[in-house]
């Protein structure tokens, strides 16, 4: 029997601020001898808001009041009240994320957010969620490609490598159509500090647009640099986040767009518009070496963040999972990641890794296809070493979670909280609420809850 679900995305972006509706079903795709699989099988947006600009009160300081105003404005219009909506994502998104006030924004947000807020996205949800709503993680699994995805918005760039149905990397560039903002005049009315000893005009000159399409030229070889078509230079080792560091992609990868920018890139629009340098980023981009082999744009493009928000937020878990003295929903539990390569040594980091976090915690794991017995005995030995009297909340990506639940319930001291669920791809610096049962799933939702990156 289906089951539908009413979800919510909001992005605040650098440039935009816009609101969706979609509705999502969930059904049991299994046939009557297997095991249940509960998968989220429709996502209809049933209601699109404007496109606002971004209400900013300086160029460093966003209003939280006017966005504030836009959702409550976006609601009313489509005919929903707060109580109607049952999962989603509102997340503050590029540049936006970095203002002085984004906890304030939060704050503002918060009869609106619900239980299902998800705060500030940072570059890897972020980077998820454009693929997804883009539609390039589904052109991925369809055709089993490489697909590096590119949302170019107008502060940030966010790139998320798949193939099938895996997630090779994330990564996130300080590259976007809204670093330089002009007036009608071409007077650069803000430069973004991030191109700081990259480029030589200044706030308060006017912008020829020759020199306005080098700074473009730039920013697209940067983007190069990311896709694995040009070498490493200055500018690029300057634009790229903390943290990220993409390897080079090979020559048969697919290259999707969305975001603002790809607008731009098979558009010739007037290069002052948008009072920014978005027009000639997307021309840049359409001449550079990203678009001389097999590329795309987005089913979405300027809309694919929040689509992504507000139709793949939420998970559903595997069928086969494990509870024992929980009571859910359970709501913001940080993540502590183990990659594929610690999770062979798991006693040299689980009780690290779990030390680390701000409270109680989930162990996410990739797990291993089809373990055996005696693994699935030996990383339940562990796990009750290193956990000591913590609950035990675990979150795998591969079909385990019943069996290892199982085994850690005959290890663990009585009464201990458990949960293990499966199915569930969770990136570092992430925050999860555990839902209610969805048929014979859980659903999840993953957040990043960090007011920087």
């Amino acid at each position: 029997m289906a089951e539908s679900l009413l979800s919510v995305g909001l992005d605040v972006g650098t440039t935009t601020t816009q609101l969706i509706l979609s509705r999502l079903v969930a059904e049991n795709r299994a046939n009557s001898f297997a095991v249940p699989k509960m998968e989220i099988t429709e996502r209809n947006v049933i209601y699109e808001s404007d496109i606002h600009f971004t209400p900013l009160l300086s160029a460093e300081l966003v209003d939280g009041e006017k966005i504030r105003q836009i959702v409550e404005q976006e609601y009313n219009r489509a005919g929903i009240r707060r109580e109607d909506v049952d999962t989603g994502a509102i997340i503050i998104t590029g540049e936006t994320s970095r203002k002085e006030n984004a906890a304030a924004v939060l704050s503002a947000l918060s009869d609106f957010a619900g239980d299902f807020v998800v705060a500030t996205a940072g570059p890897d949800l972020e980077s998820l969620l454009a693929a997804k709503g883009a539609g390039a993680y589904e052109y991925a699994r369809q055709t089993g490609k490489r697909v590096l995805h590119m949302d170019i918005g107008g502060g940030t760039s966010n790139l998320c490598c798949c193939e099938g149905e895996r997630v090779l990397y994330t990564a996130c560039l300080n590259v976007g159509g809204r670093l330089i903002k002009l007036d009608a005049q071409g007077r650069i009315t803000y430069i973004s500090p991030q191109l700081a000893g990259l480029v030589s005009c200044r706030e308060g000159q006017i912008l020829e647009q020759a020199q306005a399409v080098q700074i473009a030229e730039l920013l697209a070889q940067v983007l190069e640099v990311a896709a694995g078509l040009r070498e490493p230079f200055d500018a690029y080792h300057k634009l790229i986040t903390k943290g990220t560091q993409p390897p080079p992609m090979p020559g048969d990868c697919v290259i999707s767009f969305s975001g603002g920018v790809a607008d731009c890139i098979e558009k010739q629009l007037p290069w002052l518009g948008f009072g920014d340098i978005g027009p000639l980023l997307g021309q840049a981009i359409k001449r550079s070496r990203l678009c001389q082999g097999a590329y795309r744009l987005g089913s979405q493009t300027i809309r694919a963040t929040v689509i992504g928000a507000g139709c793949h937020s939420t998970q559903l878990s595997g069928s086969t999972v494990f509870l024992q003295n929980v009571n859910l929903p359970m709501k913001n539990l940080p993540v502590a990641v183990l990659t594929e390569q610690e999770q062979c040594h798991p006693e040299r980091y689980i009780h690290r890794k779990l030390e680390a976090l701000e409270g109680i915690g989930v162990l996410a794991m990739p797990g291993w296809r089809a373990p055996d017995y005696g693994q699935i005995c030996a990383l339940a030995d562990v796990i009750c070493q290193q956990i000591g009297d913590r609950p035990c909340y675990l979150a795998l990506q591969e079909d385990m979670a019943k069996a290892l639940g199982h085994a850690l319930a005959l290890r663990l001291k009585p009464g201990t909280p458990c949960f293990c669920i499966d199915g569930v791809y969770i990136p570092p610096d992430s925050y999860l609420d555990v839902g209610a049962a969805v048929g014979s799933a859980i659903s999840v939702v993953v957040k990043t809850l960090i007011l920087s990156h």
